[in-house]
């Protein structure tokens, strides 16, 4: 072989494995996390709110995130305690638990929130005043829903109210039962309770509301790698300053996200609530 087809060969070759290499590089898959959603409200509902958000955090980043519930709060709770979730969105008192182990980590909140639970009753109800839900039964999504369901029963503890609790598993299910007449009242979210159908709200009123505390955590398991987690934090926070990401925020409620820090919640330790105690012990 003559020198010139020689050198052309080579060139060939050379620009061949260049492409190979090129190639390569551009299928090196995307890191996935799974990103568990506390079910306040049925699964289809869930994920035709949260995959929108998580569609576009994930261009935002590079890293798929893959919309995950549970069936309802118990659930989701011993999926927490098992660490299932890379990200969760969990209510403060999950979040105060699952810190402890398996070591959830707070890193962002909604923006100027709060969280308060509320008590509903039907709109045509002669109820005025809580007090008057004494001896009654209500509907409450699960034990440890936390404004929900664990501040009202403590209020009504406090004030010598006896109550029975019917858990209905999420909070739509307890709106379902007030509008229904199946139950007098029950407790709820203002989040959710603004994310009702209107056939189902107009049948509703806000009767009473708790006090506040620090809303919900958006938390990282421990083994999640800090930059990963960095990149999706700053986009999240970066969502409401274009159109497309309020929008999609718009749709859960949230004007914004903030970050966060574990502190934030001190507030809620300091109720000493110890309904999942059990799930995190050794």
């Amino acid at each position: 072989m003559s020198f010139r087809p020689m050198v052309a060969m080579l060139a060939s070759l050379l620009i061949f494995c260049h492409s190979s290499v090129a190639v390569s590089a551009n299928t090196v898959q995307s890191p996935v996390l799974s990103f568990g959603v506390v079910p306040q409200q049925a699964a289809s509902k869930l994920a035709r709110l949260w995959t929108p958000i998580l569609y576009h955090l994930s261009k935002e980043t590079g890293v798929i995130l893959q919309f995950k519930t549970a069936p309802n709060i118990p659930e989701f709770e011993k999926r927490l305690a098992a660490g299932e979730y890379d990200l969760a969105y969990m209510n403060p008192y999950h979040y105060t638990t699952f810190h402890k182990s398996p070591g959830y980590v707070a890193f962002a909140k909604q923006k100027n929130k709060q969280i308060k639970g509320i008590i509903v009753v039907a709109k045509n109800s002669p109820i005025k005043n809580v007090d008057e839900l004494n001896q009654q039964t209500l509907a409450f999504p699960s034990p440890a829903a936390f404004a929900a369901s664990v501040l009202p029963r403590a209020h009504f503890k406090q004030s010598g109210m006896t109550i029975t609790a019917k858990y209905v598993s999420s909070h739509d299910s307890v709106y379902r039962a007030v509008a229904q007449g199946i139950t007098p009242a029950g407790g709820g979210i203002m989040r959710t309770y603004n994310n009702l159908k209107p056939e189902i709200q107009g049948k509703l009123r806000v009767l009473w509301n708790t006090k506040q505390f620090t809303p919900h955590a958006l938390a990282a398991h421990p083994r999640v790698d800090a930059l990963l987690l960095q990149n999706i934090q700053t986009a999240m926070v970066q969502m409401h300053e274009n159109e497309t990401g309020l929008k999609l925020l718009s749709a859960i409620k949230f004007e914004g996200i903030d970050t966060a820090e574990d502190r934030e919640w001190d507030d809620v330790r300091a109720l000493q609530i110890d309904l999942l105690e059990d799930l995190v012990k050794p």
